[in-house]
């Protein structure tokens, strides 16, 4: 099924309208795919278009079909769902495509990999529908982290745990340099969205307008080179900005 709408009634691509969100579902279980097709058909304004079997499926599904978010299970065969991540955000022509990884545990050694890879945050498989599609749309938004306080129990976990990464010299002096470039404010938004505050969280903290805090967080993107708050959490807790027990 690479690259090729679903059947069993599902929309094709070509049918489905400019203001629906299309879905691409990656897992290797059949019942999986099945049972998220039908949960999201079931919705107004979710479609699924297509399905992929194993990581190298996924990226020339999303390579064919350009949905709006792929559904990515990590543990799949021929390629894993880091892997087809990583491929999938490093593709120029997939800019707009965000990834949603699926998880069996809200504590799985890969997801923390997976967000370094460049996946827009997770979804435990069992969650209930309706935060299924809640998730989907914040994704498609462009907003990485939800449940912030789960995901930040993920990280920290994981950053506590886990052997670091060794890297070049080039590659951390370029990363220190990045969060040099940062001001005292950003550097302190960046701290707070890495502890899970939601930008009126961050703003009730802070004393300053939501508007204000979105304003800072597109600044602290673009200098430290990350797509969306997922990628920022993995960089304050790579630079050392904020340390594993908060």
């Amino acid at each position: 099924m690479t690259g090729r709408a679903i059947g069993n009634g599902s929309p094709t691509a070509e049918a489905v309208g400019e203001d629906c969100l299309r879905v691409l579902v990656a897992d290797d279980q059949d019942v999986v795919r099945s049972g998220f097709r039908l949960i999201l058909s079931s919705y107004d304004g979710l479609a699924v278009v297509g399905e992929a079997r194993n990581g190298e499926e996924a990226v020339e599904a999303a390579r064919a079909l350009r949905p709006d978010v792929v559904l990515m299970d990590v543990r799949m065969p021929v390629k894993n769902g880091i892997e087809a991540t990583r491929d999938i955000r490093n593709d120029p022509r997939l800019s707009s495509v965000r990834v949603l990884v699926l998880t069996t545990f809200d504590i799985d050694e890969y997801v923390y990999d997976a967000l370094s890879a460049g996946a827009s945050g997770f979804l435990l498989k069992d969650a209930e529908p309706d935060d299924i599609v809640a998730a989907i749309r914040v994704v498609a938004a462009g907003d990485a982290l939800i449940q912030p306080s789960v995901m930040r129990r993920l990280v920290e976990t994981f950053v506590a745990t886990r052997p670091r990464t060794p890297r070049s010299g080039s590659s951390a002096a370029a990363a220190a340099a990045a969060l040099a470039t940062l001001t005292d404010r950003e550097r302190e938004i960046l701290v707070l969205v890495a502890r899970g505050l939601s930008n009126d969280q961050i703003a009730d903290e802070l004393v300053i307008s939501p508007a204000t805090v979105k304003t800072h967080l597109a600044r602290i993107m673009g200098k430290l080179d990350a797509h969306d708050r997922a990628q920022l959490v993995v960089c304050a807790y790579e630079g050392g900005l904020v340390s594993p027990a908060l």
